[in-house]
Parts: structure tokens; sequence; C-alpha cells
């Protein structure tokens, strides 16, 4: 069982950078792809970037892509997803989740509860 933590959510304005961070209990969180994706009110849940266990492969949607950096450092057991030129619309729960094989899926195995990203205009 694979527990993830998302931290690094928070209320910023349009133009701003914020970094999430996403922390797993398991030590082989490598054997794992990660993604991130998010979930505004009243919208479905919406896939934001992913990246393959060892990280030379990213995965940004295309509504990121240019903004938005997924990373990870397994040596901390960590996923990061830089954003920056924030846009109202990214205001949303942002979840990280994990699996094992690629990280381009319909369906993740472990999912954390999420952080709050709030954009103002």
């Amino acid at each position: 069982q694979v527990q993830l933590v998302e931290s690094g959510g928070g209320l910023v304005q349009a133009g701003d950078s914020l970094r999430l961070s996403c922390v797993a209990s398991e030590r082989t969180l490598s054997r794992y792809s990660v993604g991130w994706f998010r979930q505004a009110p009243g919208k479905e849940r919406e896939f934001v970037a992913a990246v393959s266990w060892s990280g030379y492969s990213t995965y940004p949607a295309d509504s990121v892509k240019g903004r938005f950096t997924i990373s990870r450092d397994n040596a901390k057991n960590t996923v990061y997803l830089q954003m920056n030129s924030l846009k109202p619309e990214d205001t949303a729960v942002y979840y990280c989740a994990a699996r094992m094989g690629p990280p381009l899926a319909t369906t993740y195995d472990y999912w954390g509860r999420g952080t709050q990203v709030t954009v103002s205009s």
C-alpha cells in the first residue's frame, strides 16, 4: 500500500508560481509512475501531468504545457509539480497518484487526499 501526501497548495495571484510536492510512504516509489490530476468545483477530474518511474519521460497535458513541469527525486520519494504563470482557470484541488506500469493510463492505483490551489485574477 502506497500512501501519498500532497503539499504546497495555496492562494496566489494570476501570473504567480507554486510548487506542489507529493511525498510517498513507500520507499520504492521509484517503481511507480506518478501523475498529477486536478478537479475544479463542478467539473470532472482532469489529467495534468505524469512522469515515468525513472523521471526521464514526462507527459504534460496540453492545457499546462509550457507552464507546468513535473519532476521527481526518487531518493526523497517525492514528485514535484512546478506551476508557473498560473491562471484563474488553474484553480482546483490537485491530487497525485501512483501506479505500476506506464504513466499514461486511465487508472491509477493509489491517490493522495489533495491540496487546494486557488488563483485569483
